[in-house]
């Protein structure tokens, strides 16, 4: 590279970092519970990325929070362990035997997975479940599918207690019931009630979709809750966008003051959307 070329580098790096300083100020000590699946778990490199950018978040002043999903590696397990799965409605049915794998590859295999590239990048992170402390105790809404639970009440003392000591908490979607038995929850429905609970300034959910798109599939970058109820109601969100959505609605109404559906492909896409005016999907507001 000749010189004049890494000075003019150089000189984008500092104004990009110039131009950040609004936002840098405007999350200071704010609470950011990101949902992470997808294509930041595709690879140990793209893991890697995703952990650097949260290191990074916490540096600067934001409280991040790490609610995961894991589902290709359950169902490899399951495969591994010859466990057959029966669907309701093409929904899996969580009997013992599941859940105790879920329970092993979540809490397990996939929680310090990313506990240990959190760490490797310099940051401090502690992985639990939503058993831990009474965090999430969670109800059976839908029998028929086994040992699947809906949060009900939350308890995210503990968070704070981790925000205090500078740790970064990792999280996977596992509740108890309310006879202490373990229950499995989507991760999406999951992070949207800690970000609840906590009264997160963003819940972002990580995605493998450029965001929510309108009838002719051009991404709408700046919602209302009002809007997605309309575009919902006439067809134009649809499929697995519905949950999506409908759990940025919920977190909404439970306090959180913004929630993104974001592009989980796009290059550092958490700080995009945090720090710079671009941002990467969907972001879903109050209407006021």
């Amino acid at each position: 590279m000749r010189k004049q070329d890494m000075n003019r580098d150089w000189i984008a790096t500092a104004a990009t970092l110039s131009a950040a300083l609004p936002y840098l100020q405007r999350y200071n000590d704010a609470i950011v519970v990101i949902k992470l699946g997808g294509h930041a778990m595709s690879s140990e490199e793209a893991m890697e990325d995703f952990a650097r950018d949260i290191v990074l978040m916490q540096h600067v002043g934001v409280n991040p929070v790490i609610v995961h999903g894991g589902g290709p590696m359950i169902n490899e397990m399951l495969d591994k362990l010859d466990i057959k799965s029966e669907f309701v409605n093409g929904k899996r049915v969580t009997d013992k035997a599941t859940v105790e794998v879920v329970e092993m590859v979540l809490s397990g295999r996939v929680n310090k997975w990313i506990v240990n590239a959190i760490n490797r990048q310099g940051g401090r992170a502690v992985g639990l479940s939503g058993k831990d402390a009474n965090l999430m105790i969670c109800d059976q809404d839908v029998p028929e599918l086994g040992l699947v639970g809906t949060p009900a009440d939350m308890d995210p003392s503990v968070l704070t207690t981790l925000f205090d000591a500078n740790t970064i908490p990792v999280i996977a979607p596992l509740g108890a019931g309310r006879n202490g038995e373990t229950l499995n929850v989507n991760g999406d429905t999951a992070a949207g009630a800690i970000a609840a609970a906590l009264n997160a300034d963003r819940l972002l959910l990580l995605t493998d979709v450029a965001g929510v798109m309108d009838a002719n599939k051009n991404v709408l970058t700046d919602l209302t809750d009002t809007q997605v109820a309309e575009l919902t109601k006439d067809g134009i969100i649809a499929g697995g966008m519905i949950p999506k959505t409908q759990t940025c609605l919920d977190a909404l109404e439970g306090g959180v003051r913004a929630a993104v559906i974001l592009d989980g492909r796009a290059p550092n896409a958490c700080l995009l959307e945090l720090f710079t005016d671009h941002g990467a999907g969907s972001i879903i507001r109050t209407a006021r």
